[in-house]
């Protein structure tokens, strides 16, 4: 063989080599890669559901606190079991059917409030996207006040709350379909909503007569005051079935995460989807504000949370979400029931009081604040 076709031979070896080499390299590196990620997640699984159970722990103690706390002093002990109809009669009496409306109220409303934040903030792709932000509570709102206008019996209102916070949502859905605005743009109709629908509330409570005024402007702010089991049981299967059709709707939430263009490429419709599950937000929304009233921020600031503790949402992190939500208005109420020394104030005040700094910060954090220049 001559020197020139040997030297090719060795060129085309070494140049297989290489490639082998590269092959292998680059083999192994998606091998590390695919490992290393999967560890990743691996360890946020962990630390969700670490989070979760200190989460549910403290929910339950703080439970029997609220069942135990008040004129007839109990143990968290003797609490839990008069809960469960044992133990002295009088101490079962007074949770049952004093108490337990009260605190079993603030942990559906509490669930439902975070679980639907964590929707929309999704489904909008904004941060600041709440039912408090896009007129869903300000619905529940005008629908309530005017019930208690026409002299309804008040065990209607929850009812009348439900009723507009769907007719807010059905105006934003509607919005969108007709106008084909992209949903992700839609927080900004939804504050023009939210602020006409309260300018409506006060104008109506301002004509009231005294002793309707007072008790329009209490649940207006959120209150957990006069729930009986009644409200709690029609409330509470209402919240869990609109609970349950949205965790039976991750799959489609993941695959709207990706954006439009993957989804619409893996089948489905981004922009009637997004509505479709935007309207199964809202209602979920409007039946955890029918119960407790517009309480504000626990939808807005409790996703935020969630995602410093356990990182991007996930179906887990959904349920540490209802957690961390049934935990924030049930501690709220206690503060309002036994710290704070105001008597009736509404626990919808002091999460609007926790809420205005968490919201302040998101803002600064967004980089909406307008900028100093130098």
């Amino acid at each position: 063989m001559s020197a020139p076709a040997q030297d090719r031979s060795a060129g085309a070896a070494g140049t297989a080599g290489t490639a082998g080499t590269t092959g292998s390299t680059g083999s192994t590196g998606a091998a590390v890669r695919r490992g290393t990620a999967g560890t990743s997640a691996a360890r946020r699984r962990a630390r969700t559901a670490a989070w979760s159970v200190a989460v549910a722990v403290l929910l339950v103690l703080l439970t029997g606190v609220a069942l135990g706390t008040g004129q007839v002093e109990m143990t968290v002990w003797e609490a839990l079991r008069a809960l469960a109809g044992l133990g002295d009669s009088g101490n079962v009496l007074v949770v049952q059917e004093f108490r337990a409306p009260r605190v079993v109220s603030a942990l559906i409303a509490g669930a439902g409030l975070a679980v639907a934040g964590s929707m929309l903030q999704r489904l909008f792709r904004n941060p600041l996207a709440s039912p408090d932000t896009i007129g869903v509570t300000g619905g529940a709102s005008f629908g309530a006040v005017l019930m208690l206008a026409t002299g309804v019996s008040q065990e209607y209102v929850p009812l009348a709350a439900l009723g507009g916070g769907l007719l807010a949502a059905l105006l934003l859905g509607g919005f969108a379909w007709r106008s084909r605005m992209a949903v992700t743009r839609l927080v900004l109709v939804g504050l023009a909503v939210q602020q006409g629908l309260a300018a409506a509330v006060n104008l109506m409570i301002v004509r009231f007569p005294a002793e309707l005024a007072s008790s329009a402007m209490q649940w207006t702010t959120g209150s957990l005051y006069g729930r009986n089991w009644t409200e709690v049981w029609v409330g509470g299967t209402a919240v869990a079935a609109g609970s349950a059709a949205v965790v039976l709707c991750q799959r489609r939430v993941a695959v709207l995460d990706l954006g439009d263009d993957s989804a619409g490429g893996l089948g489905l419709d981004p922009r009637r989807d997004r509505v479709l599950l935007l309207l199964l937000t809202i209602a979920l929304a409007s039946l955890a504000a029918a119960l407790t009233g517009p309480v504000a921020f626990v939808a807005l600031a409790v996703p935020h949370l969630v995602r410093l503790l356990a990182g991007p949402p996930t179906l887990g992190t959904l349920g540490l979400t209802a957690l961390t939500g049934a935990l924030l208005l049930l501690s709220s109420d206690l503060l309002v029931l036994h710290v704070i020394p105001v008597h009736g104030l509404p626990v919808g005040a002091v999460t609007a009081t926790l809420g205005a700094p968490w919201l302040l910060v998101l803002l600064i954090r967004q980089g909406r604040l307008p900028q100093r220049s130098s």
